[in-house]
């Protein structure tokens, strides 16, 4: 297949502070070519939930009309949606089939059928599945079956993790995109989009924890021998630190945000203790000298709590210690100064900052490689698979696509003009900010492609016959 016969597949991340919308397309070489880069401030929506539609709209359609502006050449009709939010709930079942052909071989369609039947399974009223993924199969007598398909058996049986939410803030996130004239193909939960970015073969096979400390929420994904044995969505994130250090210090919340960006430290000892901040007072009031210690201690103690959720979670299926891969931090939140540190004190385990550095074709400005983006590139690498795997045909469907004006469609060029920063504080008399190295990302292969074989939860027919109604 040419480059141009390559299907230009969108991501969007409506999140709790921005709204992120990438545009990318597979070179030769299997790489992710980025076509167009928007990022707006994120209105409407808290701890993944969206409370006002229209705000949350006008968010999506600034993403939208800036990922159009950084490349004039695109047009963008369809995305992938990330969904997350404290409604995000995760049962395990098992489900049991007798196959009525047994001289056959276990195909396609007799996987289909038993995952079928696991939406019979009892989830609370008002909750909605989004997605349905087969753990470990049996045939027979014979447990732990990876991948069934071929071969031969009487009854077939599978452990499930299925993935639920709240009915009414689907339709609320859907309703946006559908508003500001945009087809929804898939709505991919956060943590799993942000796995398939961040991770590789090794971490599949040793055990990680996908921690993506987002605004509004933190997302977390553990797999365990190859396959997913948990998630779960924690309702603390980077909002609720910038909210502890508005309420603790006193200060207005554009003031709390650019300190913690700034001077913040996942760890008090490290802050230097003679270092302060100068905030100037408002309408004639005396400035304020913030310690940077204190702001580090405000930091700590929240950024302790989510952590122990994060070790919580992890006992809920007994890998507290068996995660040889250890935790790997994304999101805009894991960016905090010396968080890795205390991620491996308060878990026991190692940490590294994940990044989507390794799909990423080269040439590509440096703001794409951080782990802000991870949800957004893991949404197009969800929709690659969709394509590639034959779920979904692009060609003559109105997709999304680049104007042929040029025969090199490689050169089509991206503006990725960083996103206008709040004005930066007074200078405090003694600061050290340290920069924290990103490590490189090793190769991946087949193994991590099929993580999303077995996310067969195609749930959008379900709201085809539901009226919208206009919310006021």
């Amino acid at each position: 297949m040419s480059r141009k016969e390559q299907p230009i597949i969108v991501g969007l991340d409506i999140g709790t502070t921005k709204v992120v919308a990438i545009a990318g397309r597979k070179n030769a070489f299997g790489k992710l070519e980025i076509l167009g880069l928007g990022r707006s401030d994120s209105q409407g929506v808290s701890h993944g939930v969206v409370m006002n539609i229209e705000q949350c709209i006008r968010s999506v359609e600034q993403a939208i009309e800036k990922c159009l502006l950084s490349n004039p050449n695109l047009t963008i009709k369809e995305v992938y949606v990330g969904i997350a939010g404290q409604h995000i709930k995760s049962l395990q079942t098992r489900g049991d089939r007798v196959r009525t052909n047994n001289d056959s071989e276990i195909n396609k369609e007799d996987i289909d059928l038993l995952i079928r039947d696991q939406y019979k399974t009892y989830i609370p009223a008002g909750d909605q599945i989004i997605d349905i993924v087969p753990q470990d199969f049996t045939v027979d007598n014979t447990a732990y079956v990876v991948d069934p398909v071929g071969m031969s058996g009487v009854k077939i049986g599978a452990n499930f993790h299925i993935i639920t939410g709240d009915r009414n803030a689907i339709r609320n996130i859907k309703r946006c995109v559908d508003r500001s004239q945009l087809i929804t193909r898939d709505l991919v939960l956060q943590p799993l989009a942000s796995a398939a970015a961040v991770m590789n073969d090794e971490d599949l096979e040793a055990g990680v924890a996908i921690v993506d400390i987002g605004g509004g929420t933190t997302d977390m994904a553990v797999f365990y021998d190859g396959i997913l044995k948990h998630t779960a969505v924690i309702p603390y994130a980077g909002s609720n630190i910038t909210n502890d250090i508005r309420n603790g210090l006193g200060v207005l919340r554009a003031q709390a945000e650019q300190m913690k960006v700034q001077f913040g430290t996942a760890l008090a000892d490290e802050a230097n203790i003679n270092a302060y901040i100068t905030i100037p007072g408002l309408r004639g009031l005396p400035a304020k000298e913030i310690s940077v210690k204190n702001l580090g201690h405000i930091i700590q103690a929240r950024m302790q709590e989510i952590l122990d959720y994060v070790v919580y979670h992890l006992k809920q299926v007994d890998l507290e210690k068996r995660l040889y891969g250890g935790i790997i931090l994304t999101g805009g939140g894991a960016q905090l100064r010396n968080l890795i540190q205390l991620t491996e004190f308060v878990t026991g385990l190692g940490a590294r900052l994940g990044t989507p550095n390794e799909h990423l074709a080269g040439g590509h400005s440096d703001a794409l490689m951080n782990p802000m983006y991870s949800t957004c590139i893991g949404l197009i690498l969800r929709g690659y698979h969709d394509y590639e795997s034959g779920r979904l045909r692009f060609a003559g469907e109105g997709g999304n696509y680049i104007h042929l004006n040029n025969e090199d469609l490689g050169t089509s060029s991206v503006t990725t003009d960083p996103v206008p920063e709040a004005p930066p504080l007074p200078k405090s008399e003694i600061i050290d900010i340290f920069e924290e190295a990103r490590p490189k990302a090793a190769p991946k292969n087949d193994k991590v492609k099929k993580m999303f074989d077995g996310l067969k939860g195609k749930f959008m027919k379900l709201f085809e016959d539901v009226d919208d109604q206009e919310i006021n």
